[in-house]
């Protein structure tokens, strides 16, 4: 309910919002967690635009980028015309939606400054700058970051300290709404056909494998001056709206982070990825819940070799199983009962 009352001739709104303490709207701002309505909450008043920066829970999720010239060339492992690939030039796009609701923020502190910088610096770093109690971060790319052909599914999930711990990776050549009922496809010995390897099956899954971790690895590049500069984060999820991948750092990697200095890799602006040993199994055709079919089931999981990979066997297999929700969970509890071959992989 809003009031009004007169105090020398001057007339002096007030709510009963006002009447709620500072750590009962801390709350409400951390259930928001948005960064643009966070942004639009400090405009509203100078209480919300001092309370904004104490926030620990922070959402990002990037609606819209704008390439500069030369980023939509066609990526050569993808024949279908979708610009799909954020990642050639990452650091060029510009944070234009997301910056927005910002860009009238005063710092409670000094009138003449604003709370975030200008349009003209658009880094996910420079958009949490002035945020300094963020605990947990979560930020959405607008689409997927490894392109496909129509009607594959591709999914990833990948956990970073100082570098990659784990991966896993999940593909199908084409998902089928109704079970299959061509008898070729359904015979299955659980061995890899011959023609996986003779008819492009395999260096597909290579392409596949390769695309993701380079993905994995960018992002966790950029994270770089997030966690460094936000020493309270106790958990990072960077994901995309397609639900494609998804990179996470609980709080004990986040502290190897900080301690262990991240590798570079020498040829891009992404963090190296180590040399791993890959777990590879494969069924021809797989038959889910909900009349779901996968044909080319792919199930890759990822573990660097030697000193890189301390998880133990358990902590590997538990992850590998809880990665993905629903039918592909149902995929991956499946595939990891098939037969295994075992690949290295160099580091690059």
């Amino acid at each position: 309910m809003v009031s009004k009352t007169r105090v020398c001739d001057a007339e002096i709104y007030s709510c009963d919002f006002d009447q709620i303490p500072d750590s009962i709207a801390l709350i409400i701002l951390n259930k928001l967690a948005d960064i643009r309505s966070l942004g639009r909450c400090s405009a509203v008043c100078r209480r919300f635009n001092s309370l904004v920066p104490l926030v620990q829970d922070v959402y990002i999720k990037i609606d819209e980028v704008v390439t500069i010239s030369g980023d939509n060339d066609e990526n050569p492992y993808c024949s279908s015309h979708k610009t799909r690939n954020l990642f050639s030039n990452i650091l060029k796009y510009m944070f234009l939606s997301l910056m927005k609701p910002f860009l009238n923020i005063r710092n409670s502190n000094n009138t003449n400054k604003t709370l975030l910088p200008q349009v003209s610096q658009r880094t996910l770093d420079q958009v949490l700058k002035n945020f300094h109690y963020i605990q947990n971060l979560w930020i959405e790319l607008p689409a997927a970051d490894v392109c496909t052909e129509d009607g594959v599914v591709l999914k990833w999930k990948a956990e970073f300290g100082s570098t990659l711990q784990n991966c896993v990776i999940l593909g199908g050549t084409q998902i089928d709404w109704k079970p299959v009922t061509d008898q070729g496809l359904l015979e299955d010995n659980g061995s890899i056909p011959e023609s996986f390897y003779t008819n492009g099956g395999l260096k597909l899954r290579v392409v596949w494998t390769i695309s993701s971790l380079i993905a994995a690895s960018t992002r966790h590049y950029l994270l770089e001056p997030i966690i460094r500069d936000h020493p309270m984060l106790k958990t990072v999820v960077f994901t995309d709206a397609d639900g494609q991948g998804t990179l996470s750092m609980s709080s004990e990697q986040l502290k190897e982070f900080k301690e262990k200095p991240l590798a570079a890799s020498a040829s891009s602006k992404r963090t190296q990825v180590p040399a791993s040993n890959m777990k590879l199994r494969y069924a021809p055709y797989l038959e889910l819940a909900e009349g779901i079919g996968m044909q080319g089931a792919t199930l890759v999981a990822i573990k660097p070799s030697g000193e890189g990979g301390s998880s133990s066997k358990k902590e590997v297999e538990a992850f590998v199983r809880g990665t993905f929700d629903g039918p592909f969970k149902a995929a991956v509890k499946t595939l990891v009962k098939r037969r295994t071959y075992l690949l290295e992989m160099n580091g690059f």
